[in-house]
Order: structure tokens, then sequence, then C-alpha cells
């Protein structure tokens, strides 16, 4: 059995060997590319016919390379970057360069592979919806800077114009800004108008793009994902964004991993005889938003959740201990409607 760690790279990939024992069996530094990835693969075979990869950031800059490994057959696992500075820390030879971090993911991954993210060839109905649900966030990021810059450039132009403009996040709001006129006269009145308008032309644009990706996420969470709308406060983007970040759940992989790879599950913090547990700040942070963002509309509409968080708070924990102990609960019931969702096969959802 060989491991093989790599350090992926927008540009540049490095990959480390290690046996049986630990030692080092050979390196490589290709470049990010299919045909890099053929020459990596064909060099491995030639080390062990036993091999398992971890490639560190396998869905990102390593992402290329995990799929391709992935759909030949190849054993892969994830490692975030978090992991490979933890384990290089440790280690006695301080520095960071990408042999270092290569070997600690080898290191990291001979010693806890069965504890590691498994990477599976993307089905491409799956990989559809990750797109359109990154899409969406990504544009709503984008979408609020707009709406930032505009309200600062319109105090300027006009400090009361909320009470005469509609709202700037509504169609409504953006048709008004297109044809807007600020009261001022005056050179740097106009040019203020000009750079009202071309932003809220941005706006709109992304407004355009935002509402397309909202339908298409509706109607896929409608059509194949019913069981994870059936929770409460659960919508079509959180219900998308679910599955895009866990794809379909795999073999052996249960309610407490998702629950440690969301970051709901407390960390033990034990020491001389005490028993204690401490908030879980790793994980995947976008599943951990989501099961927030379900927690706090709960706590407003749901009357079981409400009840939970007062008996809760009946025993003395904070409001926001009461929610992390909630957040857990809601872990297991999205987790078990995930696997609903995926207990038959799933078809094409792209139109």
């Amino acid at each position: 059995m060989i491991w093989i760690g790599v350090d992926a790279h927008k540009r540049l990939h490095q990959a480390m060997v290690l046996g049986s024992q630990g030692e080092i069996l050979g390196e490589r530094t290709i470049t990010n590319d299919a045909a890099a990835w053929q020459e990596l693969l064909e060099w491995a075979r030639a080390l062990g016919t036993e091999r398992i990869w971890a490639v560190e950031g396998a869905w990102y800059l390593g992402r290329g390379l995990a799929q391709f490994l992935a759909r030949a057959g190849e054993r892969v696992h994830e490692v975030s970057g978090r992991w490979t500075a933890q384990r290089r820390r440790g280690m006695r030879r301080p520095g960071k360069s990408d042999r270092l971090d290569a070997r600690a993911v080898a290191q990291l991954l001979r010693e806890e592979q069965d504890t590691l993210p498994r990477v599976f060839a993307e089905e491409d109905p799956l990989a559809m919806v990750q797109l359109w649900s990154r899409l969406q966030a990504e544009t709503t990021e984008d979408m609020t800077r707009l709406v930032n810059r505009l309200h600062a450039l319109l105090l300027l132009c006009e400090p009361g114009y909320e009470t005469r403009l509609p709202a700037l996040t509504t169609k409504a709001g953006i048709e008004a800004l297109r044809v807007y006129s600020a009261p001022d006269s005056g050179d740097l009145a106009r040019e203020r108008e000009r750079a009202v308008r071309a932003l809220v032309e941005q706006l709109r644009l992304l407004d355009e793009q935002d509402r397309e990706l909202r339908k298409k996420l509706e109607r896929t969470s409608a059509e194949r994902f019913s069981p994870l709308r059936r929770i409460e406060g659960v919508g079509p983007l959180i219900a998308c964004g679910v599955v895009a970040e866990c794809g379909r759940p795999r073999h052996g992989f249960r309610e407490e991993h998702f629950a440690a790879g969301s970051g709901v599950a407390p960390l033990e913090a034990s020491s001389a005889g005490g028993t204690r547990h401490r908030l879980n700040r790793m994980g995947n942070r976008r599943l951990n938003m989501f099961l927030h963002q379900i927690v706090l509309t709960q706590a407003r509409t749901y009357e079981p959740a409400r009840a939970y968080l007062a008996r809760r708070r009946a025993e003395g924990r904070t409001a926001r201990e009461a929610r992390r102990a909630l957040k857990r609960f809601v872990a297991r019931r999205v987790f078990n409607a995930l696997s609903e969702c995926f207990a038959s096969s799933i078809e094409t959802v792209a139109a």
C-alpha cells in the first residue's frame, strides 16, 4: 500500500508518495492540466498496485485532478488546507513549502484515511445543482455590494432619497434609478447621476441572473429534494445548498459524520478528570450557515422548536447555547431528509 498526498495550486501540483513505514518513495511536480494528470497517474501506478490519494482542496484548486483520479477508479480523499497546516506545524522540521505540505497531506492520509472525506466522480445533475447554488450565492453577494455603493452615492446626491424612491432591492427601485435625476444642479450632480445609472445597470443584470437561478433552484428542489423542503425553515436555496455541499450520501457516511462535517458537533476538551466540550468552529461553514438559518426560522415560527429553546433557557443555558443544541437536532433531521432524497437514483435535473 502506498499513500499519495497532493498539495494543489492554481498552476502547479506537488505530489509526495509514502510507503508502508512512512518513508518517502518518490515525489513529483506537475502542471495543472489533463496531460500532466495522466502522467502523474501512470507514474503512481508504477510505484504500487494499491494506492490511496489525498488532494488538498479537492473541491477547489485540486478539483480537476481529484475528479480525474476518481473517474479513473482511484480512491481519493479530500484534505482541507487547515488540516495540512496543523499537521505541518507538528513536524520536527519547521518551515513552509510545497514539499512539506504534500508530505503533511500524505501523512494525514496514512494515519486517518478512514475519517477523511471521500471524493467521488461528479454526477452531472448534482454538479449542475452545485453550480446553480454557488452562482446564486455569489450573485447575491455582488448585488449586496452594488446596493451598498448605490446607497452611499445616493446619500451624496439626495440625503432623503429613501422617502421618494422605492427600495433599491426591488424591480421598481431599479427601474426608477435607471432614469434618476439628482435634485442639485452643476457638473458634479450630473456626474453622480451618470454613476448611479451605470451602477444600476450592473445591478439590473445581476438581479435578472439571480431571479433566473432562483427559478431553477425552486423547480429542482420541488421536484427532487422535497424531503428537505418538508423541514420547517428549509426553502429552495437551503435545500439545494445542502445538496450542493454534501452531494449524494455515500456508504458509511452517517449522521454523526454530517454533524461533525457541518461544525455542529461539539469538540471534547477534557483534562485532569474533568469532562467538558467546546464549540466546534471547524467543518463546512456554508453548511453550518444553512443550519443556523433553519434554527433562526424555527425559533420564530415552529412551536416545537420554540418550546425546546424555552426549556433549554429554563435549565440555565444562554440563548446561544440553546440555539446550538437545537442546531444539533436540526442536523439530524436534515441528514435523514438528505438520505431520503437519494433513496432512489437521481435523474437529470437540468432543463
